[in-house]
């Protein structure tokens, strides 16, 4: 087993990603209008984004299955800079507000759903063909597609509608997750024993920290080079947040998740991998662990971990179980806009594994906000000193011990001069 020591050798350089530099990027014209008639790219079709992202070169036509885009995953879109996105899905079905069209127009993406009565764009288009935008029309070869663009008035209009939904949408979630808080499988979680892998890293009185690709968690990650630095944690990633991790020059002890949003490069990286399982039945000797058929493909072994709920809530336990004293979590999902970005229609199991490990959880996420109003703060700080204190300066300047004191002062800088 791996000893602790005082030093990290896996911290390299804890830079901020070029990715923030994008998502702040914006031109005059964030409308689909923006696309230029006759433009041409080629075209990439991915049902399952977190899949495609990362295999798109800039200037692709982009066209997904991605009802209510979230953020993440127009984050992971925008990093390839792509001429456009055209979604054979509603960007904003109305069910809540998602945020993630409004992350790709406002850096001046093009964005498009097919028009109505279209037929499904993945059967008439050709992967990795060249076809043309022309105004509201995609045309590959002969075929020509209608598409629907979406500005910021329409996106703005159906967001407003989706607010009105909210109050339909957390009732829903709040019955589901009551029901499935009724279920044996979820209880177990924090009323029985879970049995956790072992590990080589050494767990048991360090503090950990878990990296979760949630929203912002790119820029909260940036923020806490100090605490990497001087407690050197067990660093667990989930899933895809290792390839976020090694950007950064940190490697992951331990890489945890379905292993179907990481990179084949994060896997051989030398870190730990565990694949997240479904709950065994107990009559049952296997485990159903889809993501362990791609470790093996790799030629990379790996552990299981057969419990109910997400990846970080199994994330969450494995530290728990092991011994961690404190864990810091970044990126974790913890409310209705989070779970219904994820599809899920219900938090039992986050709620259940977070009763369970809060005494030792610190929740950063929202950290990076935190330091960034303390910058914006700075500079009106210092002003209002520098006025507080030239009354100050004026009275003691009519003084003797005043006058003394500015004598001298002026005596030393003669000095310094030379």
């Amino acid at each position: 087993m791996r000893e602790r020591t005082g030093h990290n050798p896996r911290i390299r350089n804890m830079r901020p990603h070029r990715f923030a530099l994008l998502t702040t990027e914006k031109r005059a014209d964030t409308s689909a209008s923006a696309v230029l008639p006759g433009m041409s790219g080629v075209v990439r079709l991915g049902k399952r984004t977190k899949e495609l992202a990362p295999t798109l070169a800039p200037g692709a036509i982009v066209v997904i299955h991605h009802a209510d885009l979230d953020t993440v995953a127009a984050r992971t879109l925008l990093a390839a800079r792509p001429l456009a996105v055209i979604n054979n899905a509603p960007f904003v079905s109305g069910r809540y507000p998602n945020r993630g069209p409004a992350v790709l127009l406002d850096a001046g993406i093009a964005l498009y759903e097919r028009a109505d009565g279209t037929d499904n764009l993945f059967d008439l288009l050709r992967e990795n063909e060249p076809a043309t935008l022309s105004g509201d029309v995609l045309r590959q070869g002969s075929f020509h597609a209608p598409l629907s663009a979406l500005s910021q008035d329409e996106l703005s209009a159906r967001l407003g509608e989706a607010r009105a939904n909210v109050n339909v949408a957390l009732s829903d979630f709040a019955q589901n997750t009551l029901r499935y808080l009724d279920r044996e499988d979820e209880r177990a979680l924090l009323l029985d024993p879970v049995a956790v892998p072992e590990t080589r890293t050494v767990i048991a009185g360090r503090a950990v920290l878990i990296v979760v690709r949630g929203d912002g968690y790119e820029e909260d990650l940036a923020q806490l080079g100090l605490f990497l630095r001087e407690q050197s944690p067990a660093v667990i990633a989930v899933d895809g947040a290792a390839d976020a991790l090694l950007s950064r020059g940190v490697r992951p002890d331990i890489v945890l998740g379905d292993m179907d949003s990481i990179s084949d490069a994060a896997l051989k990286c030398g870190a730990e991998l565990i694949v997240h399982a479904y709950a065994k039945p107990k009559q049952s000797e296997t485990v159903d662990a889809p993501g362990l058929a791609r470790v093996h493909s790799l030629g990379l072994k790996a552990q299981t971990f057969p419990v109910a709920g997400t990846s970080e809530d199994a994330a969450l336990l494995l530290a728990y179980e092991r011994g961690a004293d404190l864990i810091v979590a970044v990126g974790t999902h913890s409310h209705l806009e989070d779970f219904l970005d994820k599809g899920r229609g219900g938090m039992a199991s986050t709620f259940l594994v977070r009763l369970k490990v809060g005494s030792r959880l610190v929740d950063a996420r929202g950290v990076s906000r935190l330091y960034a109003r303390r910058q914006r703060l700075a500079p009106l700080m210092g002003t209002l000193a520098v006025c507080a204190a030239f009354p100050m300066v004026v009275l003691l300047a009519n003084t003797a011990v005043g006058q003394h004191i500015w004598r001298s002062l002026m005596v030393w800088l003669q000095l310094l001069r030379g």
